[in-house]
């Protein structure tokens, strides 16, 4: 039997959704000298007054600590971001892909592709909530059809070539775009259901959860290789996304690098609390650099 690869390097990306909005620029670059591989965002269309939708990742499902944050566009931040910066990477972790028209969202992420020179990531996902959709004016149903088959709208567009599709729910004659980015734009898909993690494995180049648990991630994980190994694709590169604490220490890394995790995803600010983000910028700054030297770079390679 050949000898078990060694595990990549640990990738470490800093989740900076939610902040004062005049703070990105700021912590971008603080990130990028702090030696942070990534920067990964969050999206959100609105808030409706009233809900009788449940929130799926807290425990009482309520999903108040959202109403009065900030949530800048992802698409219309991130370049901003990366004219300031000229190594770190940039992630949408997830977008709400079913909510948006499939050309003019391949347009956006082959634009974002080439202003970044190759530094985006594309995460997507369904959104767990009916209110999404209606005010959207997209059906809810079949959601999950609609994502995979936008995954390959995207993909075919981002070639630069013409580029046709006719799927169950999107149909469009040949076209193309320009620009194009010069390499594919990896394709992340995030959530932790079983559909979703056979979703990842069979169309994605990674996974990112919606859990830290190292008992549940274990069993996730051991599902996930297991559907590669059934779609042919276990010796192809895939991303294993893992959150970490703001407390978090090497050894935690180590753990989760010994189950496949390959990213490692820490929040710069805390996300289920009600308060909007008053934390001044300098004590941000603060953190991202206290938290590299305790963890980026005290992790070996």
């Amino acid at each position: 039997m050949p000898p078990t690869a060694p595990p990549p390097p640990p990738r470490f990306t800093l989740h900076i959704s939610m902040i004062e909005p005049s703070h990105y620029l700021a912590v971008a670059q603080a990130a990028e000298g702090a030696g942070f591989h990534n920067i990964g965002m969050g999206d959100s269309i609105c808030y409706p007054r009233e809900s009788t939708s449940k929130y799926p990742y807290t425990a009482d499902g309520k999903r108040e600590f959202l109403e009065n944050k900030p949530f800048l566009e992802p698409f219309t931040i991130i370049p901003a971001m990366a004219a300031v910066t000229s190594r770190i990477g940039y992630d949408i972790g997830v977008l709400k892909m079913p909510l948006r028209n499939p050309l003019t969202l391949a347009k956006q992420v082959a634009s974002i592709a080439v202003v970044t020179n190759n530094r985006f990531k594309l995460g997507v996902g369904t959104s767990p909530w009916p209110d999404d959709y209606e005010i959207c004016g997209v059906p809810y149903e079949r959601r999950g059809k609609r994502m995979e088959e936008m995954i390959e709208v995207v993909r075919g567009l981002c070639t630069g070539d013409y580029f046709e599709f006719h799927g169950e729910l999107i149909d469009f004659r040949s076209i193309k775009l320009i620009p194009a980015p010069d390499r594919p734009v990896p394709i992340l898909i995030g959530g932790h259901s079983a559909i979703n993690i056979r979703r990842a494995a069979r169309l994605a180049d990674g996974w990112i959860p919606s859990t830290n648990a190292r008992d549940e991630l274990s069993g996730m994980i051991a599902t996930l290789r297991g559907h590669l190994e059934d779609f042919g694709r276990a010796a192809v590169p895939f991303e294993i996304h893992a959150s970490l604490s703001q407390d978090a220490t090497p050894y935690d890394v180590e753990r989760l690098r010994e189950l496949g995790c390959t990213d490692f995803r820490v929040r710069l600010t805390p996300a289920y609390t009600l308060d909007r983000d008053k934390e001044p910028v300098d004590k941000k700054v603060e953190f991202i650099n206290r938290f590299a030297d305790r963890v980026v770079h005290a992790v070996p390679a």
